[in-house]
């Protein structure tokens, strides 16, 4: 492969999936591509997830380009597979990667062409292009509760979270009913906890992660663009078909509609024992947490419990503003304003991936996102 060599490659920020995947496509387009990683190796995120997590995706759509996902790891890869696999993709590609280094600030390059990385040690790096891919899940988030700082409780981020057997024989609520929340609570159940409580501030759309042996993806991909009225009506003939009421339980179904909270942000919450949980009173569904005072956390409903630990279920922060919100390619909640192949007006050669959250499955689109760039960047270059 004839890869350009000059002093200005293109610098891909961030060596989890969608970092290594535009790395690995730019590669494939002759274009000399390097990633720089603020930890000691790639996939950090992926490391830091909790010890149960699998993709919610099936292996043979959530493949990165040029390397299929063993068939060893299973349907649903785990995530020490996961791990696994994007070492043996960095490895497999020759993928340049420089640990150790975290780009704190993008600028253009004096001249007008190319970028200007600032980086760990006062390093300035000139690229042609910058790829950044540093991650949905960035920065932990908890709220600023009232009170919080007064707990007498254990308060985790769910961040913190990598088994139950801290949480055994303990009054344990979590708060946050996404995939994140809903998983560990299911987790705490099974791993020992006296009680697992799960705080609900807007209830979650459940659908079962297979049917009949169909995904729960290849029902996303075939949707996706579809009307969001029509898709809201199939959805909900199909969610009252294939998940049970829990009402009773504390757990209504949601008032609106699956795709239009797809199209806001909010992927549906993939069933890996949540219902059956529900169902039997394991997992007891409560109101949204509304305060803290020693040790009490009262509810938006004004119940007032006393669970001995906290895990807070509550997302994460893209953390962008600091690296390019001075450039204007943000929107008002912090996220790019395009991603993949389209570049920012002002900003040409600066390309966002994985910023976005796709009921498609994010490693299948992180894959397309990597070719769509590695494209758009070679029909760029200067010849």
């Amino acid at each position: 492969m004839d890869i350009t060599t000059n002093d200005r490659p293109v610098y891909v920020i961030g060596a989890g999936p969608g970092g290594l995947a535009a790395a690995a496509a730019l590669r494939e387009q002759g274009i000399r591509a390097v990633v720089l990683e603020k930890s000691p190796s790639v996939a950090a995120s992926w490391r830091g997830h909790y010890d149960r997590l699998r993709l919610h995706t099936t292996r043979r759509l959530s493949a990165l380009p040029g390397l299929p996902i063993p068939r060893a790891f299973g349907r649903w890869v785990a995530r020490d597979d996961v791990i696994r696999y994007l070492e043996k993709y960095a490895e497999f590609h020759e993928l340049e990667i420089v640990t150790g280094v975290e780009v704190s600030r993008i600028e253009p390059a004096p001249g007008g062409t190319g970028w200007v990385l600032h980086a760990t040690g006062g390093r300035e790096l000139t690229g042609s292009a910058v790829v950044v891919a540093t991650g949905y899940n960035h920065t932990p988030y908890v709220p600023d509760w009232p009170g919080r700082d007064t707990y007498t409780g254990e308060l985790a981020h769910a961040s913190q979270y990598r088994n139950p057997r801290p949480y055994e024989g303990k009054d344990v609520l979590v708060v946050g009913t996404g995939n994140t929340g809903a998983e560990i609570a299911v987790d705490l159940v099974e791993g020992g906890a006296a009680r697992v409580r799960l705080a609900v501030r807007t209830v979650p759309h459940i659908v079962r992660r297979s049917t009949a042996g169909w995904p729960a993806q290849a029902t996303g991909i075939l949707v996706r663009r579809l009307p969001v009225r029509l898709v809201d009506r199939a959805g909900d003939l199909v969610c009252r078909l294939s998940v049970p009421d829990l009402s009773e339980r504390g757990l209504p179904r949601p008032a609106t509609g699956l795709y239009s909270r797809v199209k806001d942000g909010a992927i549906p919450v993939q069933d890996v024992g949540l219902i059956d949980a529900v169902k039997r009173g394991t997992v007891e569904p409560v109101a949204a947490v509304s305060s803290f005072e020693d040790d009490k956390v009262t509810l938006s409903d004004g119940t007032r419990i006393s669970p001995q630990a906290v895990v807070a279920a509550t997302g994460y922060r893209r953390a962008l503003d600091g690296l390019v919100g001075h450039l204007g390619v943000l929107d008002d909640r912090g996220r790019p304003v395009v991603h993949g192949a389209r570049t920012p007006a002002q900003a040409p050669g600066l390309y966002f991936t994985g910023f976005t959250n796709p009921i498609s499955g994010m490693f299948r689109e992180l894959a397309i996102d990597a070719k769509k760039i590695a494209k758009a960047a070679r029909a760029a270059a200067p010849r």
